[in-house]
């Protein structure tokens, strides 16, 4: 018992001190506070609204027995008097007509000497029994003087009501704001809670842990939406970055062991002072081999981190596709392949033109590298739905479905591709541009061959 009261305080301790239950809190106070107000501003305008009703009635009824006087009778006046009073009793009303000397002529009661003008008093402050509370009008009739009150009992009986209603009203408002509150608190601290418990999982490690999603679309569903993508770049780049850090360790191992081998026999050569300038060469050349891997990769982290976005400017996709013609049509046709270009629409992009330039020459590289002779060369610019699609198409053996996604992780290389030069960083470098550009690949079969489209979005005035 004692342990789950302790747990019970720490889950309240841990609740109030936690953002919504305060927000809660906050706003609960501030309606119920509001409430309280408008209530009181509403009783002040009934108690006075009431109020002026009476005197208004009390104006009335004075001036209806004020019309039944004559000078030379005051048998009228004295009648309708005691006609009003005869139907009510003094706890109900009071009237009352007397001469300068305080006689009474008629009425119900004897009204003591009392100044002309309108008075809220008791029963005992005109000498009677009881503790009534009445609104008076007292008014000079002639030579005499006129006295007509109203109770409030009838005011202050719907006052009354009012009032209870109004407690009764505060008492639910003050615990549906409570309940309210807490609630609102609870459900949004269990929310907050699971985002807590997602990013301690991420911080020991568990990279793929996601924000539970809701599906109110509220605004923490976009949070967590936002988070989720960005733990799901995390985690593609920590992937990546373990990936990369076996594949140098697998891949450069071979030539590293090829560079000492290498040295060790130009050392052994020196010592016995033959001719080592061939190994030598050999040597700088694997060292330039490395190097250039090395390289490339600075180069592919630098435009994973957004380094070459301040050179972006309006591009012409053709322009590009022009150079790559002039470039490589005799490159191709060399190596006994097939170059074609074909641009269906001018598209202008926001991007590096030297970046741009750089992707479309490695895919045709690759085409040109891993293709048999006769192999067909494609590249095709068309736009639509507010993209500029640039294809490179093949008709060589292309690559299987289930490598087209591996092939652009850094150094990764198809056993077939491991006995060609190069370092399996071409399409790693490829896709780093396309992603820096906001642009979608993709592989595709050709039947036969490989197509690689990228959609790149147009600029702003091209869409329109």
């Amino acid at each position: 018992m004692i342990s789950g009261r302790s747990h019970l305080s720490a889950s309240f301790s841990s609740l109030r001190r936690s953002t919504p239950f305060r927000l809660a809190v906050t706003f609960g106070v501030l309606f119920v506070v509001t409430f309280f107000l408008s209530g009181a501003i509403i009783y002040h305008m009934l108690d006075l609204g009431l109020s002026r009703d009476l005197e208004q009635s009390l104006t009335e009824m004075n001036s209806l027995i004020v019309s039944t006087y004559e000078p030379s009778d005051t048998g009228d006046l004295a009648n309708t008097l005691n006609n009003y009073a005869s139907f009510q009793s003094t706890s109900d009303g009071l009237y009352s007509l007397t001469d300068h000397a305080g006689n009474k002529l008629a009425g119900n009661f004897a009204a003591p000497p009392i100044p002309n003008g309108v008075y809220t008093v008791s029963s005992r402050d005109v000498g009677l029994k009881g503790h009534e509370r009445y609104r008076m009008r007292v008014s000079t009739i002639g030579p005499y003087s006129l006295v007509v009150a109203e109770n409030f009992n009838d005011v202050d009986e719907m006052l009354r009501i009012v009032l209870v209603s109004f407690e009764w009203a505060g008492a639910i408002v003050v615990a549906t704001a409570i309940g309210g509150g807490v609630f609102l608190a609870v459900r949004a601290q269990a929310r907050l809670d699971r985002v807590a418990l997602t990013m301690n999982e991420v911080s020991h490690g568990a990279l793929d842990a996601r924000i539970p999603i809701s599906g109110r679309g509220d605004d923490l569903d976009t949070v967590a939406i936002q988070i989720n993508a960005a733990l799901g770049r995390l985690q593609t780049l920590v992937e990546s970055m373990r990936q990369v850090s076996a594949d140098i360790a697998h891949d450069l191992k071979t030539p590293l062991n090829r560079l000492r081998l290498t040295l060790d026999a130009a050392v052994a050569g020196n010592d016995r002072q033959a001719d080592v300038s061939a190994l030598l060469d050999e040597a700088r050349s694997e060292s330039d081999r490395i190097n250039a891997t090395f390289e490339a990769l600075l180069r592919i982290s630098q435009i994973e981190a957004g380094a070459r976005k301040e050179r972006f400017e309006p591009t012409d996709l053709d322009a590009v596709l022009a150079v790559i013609s002039e470039v490589y049509a005799d490159v191709a046709e060399d190596a006994q392949k097939s170059l074609t270009i074909t641009a269906r629409c001018p598209a202008i992009i926001h991007g590096d033109r030297d970046l741009l330039t750089q992707l479309i020459a490695n895919l045709v590289e690759n085409a040109i590298n891993h293709c048999p002779d006769g192999t067909d060369i494609a590249i095709a610019l068309r736009c639509r739905g507010g993209r500029a699609i640039l294809s490179v198409a093949d008709t060589g053996p292309g690559i299987p479905a289930g490598e087209r996604e591996k092939v652009f992780r850094r150094l990764y290389r198809l056993d077939k591709s491991r006995t060609t030069p190069g370092s399996g960083l071409g399409l790693s470098l490829v896709k780093a541009i396309a992603e820096l550009h906001a642009a979608e690949i993709s592989m595709a079969d050709n039947h036969p061959g490989l197509i690689v489209s990228i959609g790149f979005p147009l600029s702003p005035a091209e869409r329109s």
